[in-house]
């Protein structure tokens, strides 16, 4: 088949052309523009996933340094307890020897000491043995304690007395 193209139908089959040809420039520019936000989009996003990956390494490796932290805090406070239960051991172990010596007293000889017992009575039993009497206990009420031959004295007040921890 044969056509006749007239010059008015050539003109305006090119003027077609060339707005087809002005249109897939177009739709060729959009699409490139599409696909430069694509690339800029994964770009992006694997930025970031790197950095992600980069935050969470070092979130585990704090993590790990809090864990050692911690196992050596509980280990410190592990001490610390046996620690505290020695100490507690310890000091109900003073306390039975302060309870002990609540009445211990001292024998006194012109102000001097002269001996500890556990109570008075041994104390008693102590002086008796240097021919010292029951009446010979205390000092004259006028003379210091110094001047008196015997004296039994409760030891803490003979300690307080002689220089102790009183103020």
């Amino acid at each position: 088949m044969i056509r006749i193209v007239t010059r008015t139908r050539l003109a305006a089959m090119q003027h077609d052309a060339e707005g087809a040809r002005e249109r897939a420039r177009e739709v060729q520019g959009a699409a490139d523009r599409a696909y430069a936000g694509h690339l800029r989009t994964a770009y992006d996003l694997t930025a970031d996933a790197e950095a992600s990956e980069r935050a969470a390494e070092a979130d585990r490796a704090d993590a790990e340094i809090v864990r050692e932290i911690l196992e050596r805090t509980e280990t410190q406070l592990a001490n610390a307890r046996a620690t505290v239960t020695a100490q507690a051991a310890q000091i109900d172990a003073l306390s039975d020897d302060l309870d002990a010596f609540a009445g211990t007293v001292v024998l006194l000889h012109y102000g001097k000491l002269h001996s500890v017992h556990p109570d008075r009575q041994a104390a008693e039993r102590h002086a008796a043995s240097f021919g010292v009497g029951p009446g010979g206990w205390s000092p004259v009420a006028d003379r210091p304690v110094e001047e008196s031959a015997w004296l039994i004295s409760p030891l803490s007040k003979w300690a307080v007395a002689d220089g102790g921890d009183a103020a």
